[in-house]
């Protein structure tokens, strides 16, 4: 890996790439530490402490640390994500949108500004919800104004988020709002572990369990780079034709099938679908707030096992869900047949498309359940053991995902001007 690096650095467009990546990652970080005008740090400080962990810990933990210092990106870019899944479940179940993701360039850029717009508007009710319920105390002045402008520092920071992610995605490296969670994840490694120091040295975190964690932290990175680099290779032959004086075709290859083809996005899905009932749960008080965070969230002794379950069936969910999207085995199959392309045994047309359906659906299911286990195992493992340590197998997956493909764009790049790579 450093090897390739190395060589990416020494390709000038490359190496301009990069510098814009670190760069818009660097002013992220920047603004992480810019405080919210109108807010009493102090008492956003006591609520963190008060809290004792749990909900306000583990948004803390996936918004990079923004979220307990109350800066411009406290929301971080989370409505974004969110506004995408709703947009790619409506692209499904709205004719006219289904239409329009399938008018090419000009289609997506229509639902892109859907996106973006949802992304304000999802922003806009975080951003209220967050400042006038569960942080309400901090406020310096509860006047109208000064709320207001509380409301729109945040809003305007994840919009801002949103398009810093768009421009590492254009000019940059790698994917730009799978990069800014990944920084902020990474960021947050060092509290986590003088956090678990200092609570085994209390003697609140026995060894026993600790360990434990430490063994399961480092299968999950061994199983997520499995899932990565792990496929399935369909073999296809290409028939003889004779065109004037020439004849094409007659090789063999294969189609490359991942066994993850989504990735980490299924991961990043779920927790945001999952950080609605936890967001809640903030600036809900009394009853309302206490049946949020004992049924929905890991922090309860029963919102553990629940929210378990349901990031389980989300991961899984998203995940077939993604790969359809990616792999339309029908086109595929018609392109094949086109170029006179056929799987060996398989007759071309519907049969090679049914072929490649049930090929595609059992690796997705291994791949599927595979992450949602370990996303979900270390969670169990620290209600049973007491660890109150938040670095989980969800942060672990998105880090060492997000990793791994950022180094595989880096490769295509460089492949693409004939150097060689580890990958």
């Amino acid at each position: 890996m450093l090897s390739t690096l190395r060589n990416a650095w020494k390709v000038p467009d490359i190496r301009k790439r990069m510098i814009f990546t670190i760069l818009m990652l660097l002013v992220f970080r920047l603004g992480s530490s810019i405080p919210v005008p109108g807010m009493n740090k102090a008492i956003v400080k006591e609520i963190f402490e008060m809290s004792q962990g749990g909900v306000l810990e583990f948004l803390d933990l996936m918004a990079g640390g923004t979220f307990s210092n109350f800066s411009i990106f406290a929301l971080n870019i989370y409505p974004y994500v969110t506004s995408s899944i709703i947009i790619q479940l409506l692209t499904i179940a709205v004719p006219r949108l289904e239409e329009m993701a399938k008018e090419g360039e000009e289609g997506r850029k229509k639902i892109a500004k859907m996106t973006r717009y949802g992304t304000i508007i999802l922003a806009l009710v975080q951003a209220i919800g967050i400042t006038i319920g569960f942080f309400n105390r901090a406020l310096i002045s509860k006047g109208f104004l000064p709320v207001a402008i509380v409301v729109i520092t945040l809003t305007a920071g994840t919009a801002f988020l949103m398009w810093l992610g768009e421009q590492i995605t254009d000019k940059g490296i790698g994917n730009g709002i799978s990069l800014i969670i990944f920084v902020g994840i990474i960021s947050r490694i060092p509290h986590e572990i003088a956090k678990t120091v200092s609570l085994y040295k209390a003697g609140t975190v026995h060894l026993i369990g600790l360990i434990l964690f430490v063994v399961f932290a480092l299968i999950i990175i061994a199983v997520v780079v499995a899932l990565q680099e792990g496929e399935r290779r369909i073999p296809v032959q290409y028939a003889k034709r004779v065109v004037g004086r020439k004849m094409y075709g007659g090789q063999s290859t294969h189609i490359p099938v991942k066994v993850s083809m989504a990735g980490v996005i299924p991961v990043i899905f779920s927790t945001s679908l999952l950080a609605f009932p936890q967001t809640i749960a903030l600036f809900a008080k009394g009853q309302p707030s206490q049946w949020i965070t004992k049924y929905l969230t890991p922090a309860g002794t029963v919102g553990v096992w629940i929210y378990s379950i349901l990031n389980i069936l989300l991961i899984i969910f998203f995940t077939y869900f993604y790969t359809a999207i990616q792999f339309n085995t029908v086109e595929y199959a018609k392109n094949l047949q086109q170029y006179g392309g056929f799987i060996p045994g398989i007759r071309p047309g519907k049969p090679t498309a049914d072929y490649l359906n049930k090929v595609i659906s059992r690796i997705t299911f291994v791949g599927a359940i595979s992450l949602a286990i370990i996303a979900s195992l270390p969670i169990i493992i620290s209600s049973i053991f007491k660890l109150n340590v938040n670095f989980g197998g969800t942060a672990l997956i998105i880090v060492v995902g997000v990793a791994l493909e950022t180094v595989k764009q880096i490769e295509a790049q460089l492949v693409m001007r004939h150097y060689k790579g580890f990958l």
